[in-house]
């Protein structure tokens, strides 16, 4: 079901109504700038499809959605007895695991579901259904508070005045919360420090253009778009004094997952000198992976370039390499601004030290 809201940021991006009979509503942001409509969710096959076509997106949100989604497709099988319900959980979240393959959050949020049915192995599957509902508030809630910390700890890095650049959209159509490297820049504004965004397009989907641009508008932030091959200039011209982006995953390493077009950005930020800040919470650290040489890269369909937004703009039957996101070395990495702090020198031993995980 859908349902029209005002055209601004005051609908949640991820939100659940009810106990366990409830309803999950997510902010459609494949009809962002033009229109702003709710998806009310009440099977796992919606959240599936909400997830994979982008209806949300951004890792910690996607996270957040698939805890949610968990929920849902394991409600039905509560009457049933808990060898049946646990067939169900499996397939649930296998399911809603081969929706994104990039972003970790998806896999760290239904990995914590698994485990919260695991600790209750007694328990009847009413108890269990309640238990996940609870499981994913807390995990939007940390969300929330995450989003919170990475803002303030971010703000510290910049000055009054800067310019910064941001690729994508890493805020709070993104989260829970703030954002992540949007939330810096809402707490610089809220501390009262002045700056002026500017915000890459990000093709060939344009989330900069459709969702960054439109979302720092709606708060009321100064931001001018440029086109992705403006970068370079804008860094020449001494327009921009940092770069800031999100993350989907980062590698122990600290090699970073992000859209495609960020490791570009990475290397003009080094050519000219400019900070390149990573925003990202704790959980979209995989540090089972040594180096994004091992980070699985999403590819989608040639008619996103070809036939953007229903346009022809290349000959047919052309071939067309559509990788959705690209590794940024952590080389070209100058700090990654996490909750837990900001990790300065981004080297797996600093990382893990700052994660408080076991080398």
């Amino acid at each position: 079901m859908n349902s029209d809201q005002p055209n601004s940021l005051t609908t949640s991006v991820v939100e659940w109504f009810g106990g366990t009979d409830g309803t999950l509503r997510l902010l459609d942001q494949t009809l962002l700038p033009t229109a702003v409509k709710t998806l009310d969710c009440q099977s796992v096959d919606q959240v599936f499809e909400a997830i994979r076509a982008l209806r949300v997106r951004g890792a910690p949100a996607i996270g957040v959605a698939a805890a949610y989604g968990v929920v849902l497709g394991v409600r039905e099988a509560a009457s049933g007895n808990r060898g049946q319900f646990d067939e169900r959980l499996k397939a649930v979240t296998d399911h809603l695991a081969a929706s994104r393959p990039t972003a970790v959050n998806l896999f760290w949020a239904l990995d914590r579901q698994r485990k919260v049915a695991e600790r209750m192995s007694q328990a009847s599957p009413q108890e269990v259904v309640a238990a996940l509902l609870d499981e994913a508030n807390t995990i939007a809630a940390e969300d929330r508070a995450m989003c919170s910390a990475i803002g303030r700890l971010g703000a510290e890095l910049l000055k009054d005045g800067d310019g910064v650049l941001t690729h994508c959209n890493a805020g709070a159509l993104a989260t829970a919360g703030n954002g992540t490297a949007l939330a810096v820049i809402y707490a610089m504004v809220a501390s009262g420090k002045r700056l002026r965004v500017f915000v890459d397009e990000t093709r060939p989907l344009l989330q900069g253009a459709r969702l960054t641009a439109w979302e720092l508008h709606q708060r009321g932030v100064p931001v001018t778009l440029i086109c992705d091959s403006m970068a370079a200039t804008v860094m020449r011209q001494g327009k921009v004094q940092a770069v800031i982006v999100g993350a989907d995953r980062i590698a122990a390493n600290g090699d970073t997952a992000n859209k495609i077009g960020t490791y570009s950005v990475a290397c003009l930020a080094k050519m000219h000198n400019i900070p390149f800040y990573v925003a990202a919470p704790s959980s979209t650290f995989d540090l089972s992976l040594s180096s994004g040489e091992q980070i699985p890269i999403e590819e989608r369909s040639s008619e996103a370039i070809t036939r953007g937004f229903g346009r022809q703009t290349a000959p047919d039957d052309i071939d067309v390499f559509n990788p959705a996101f690209d590794v940024t070395p952590a080389a070209l990495i100058t700090a990654i601004i996490t909750e837990r702090g900001v990790i300065r020198l981004v080297t797996e031993t600093m990382i893990r030290s700052s994660l408080g995980a076991a080398s």
